[in-house]
């Protein structure tokens, strides 16, 4: 699977199956973009990154942690 920067939900899933007790908001933007590019399958430039995007991720992150 070929991950890019608007891939929110497959991205969300894989930070919470690698770090399930991990708190998603406490996680600094600068940390988050960098567990993101280190995911297996994640293929985009990060110059078309955003802060947008890394909201995103975030909160569907933080949905994922709710759920358990």
């Amino acid at each position: 699977m070929v991950l890019k920067w608007t891939s929110v939900d497959e991205i969300a899933e894989l930070l919470h199956d690698g770090q399930p007790d991990r708190d998603p908001l406490g996680v600094r933007f600068t940390e988050l973009r960098d567990l993101i590019m280190a995911l297996p399958g994640f293929e985009d430039d990060p110059a078309h990154l955003n802060e947008k995007i890394l909201e995103a991720v975030q909160m569907a992150w933080f949905e994922e942690f709710k759920a358990d």
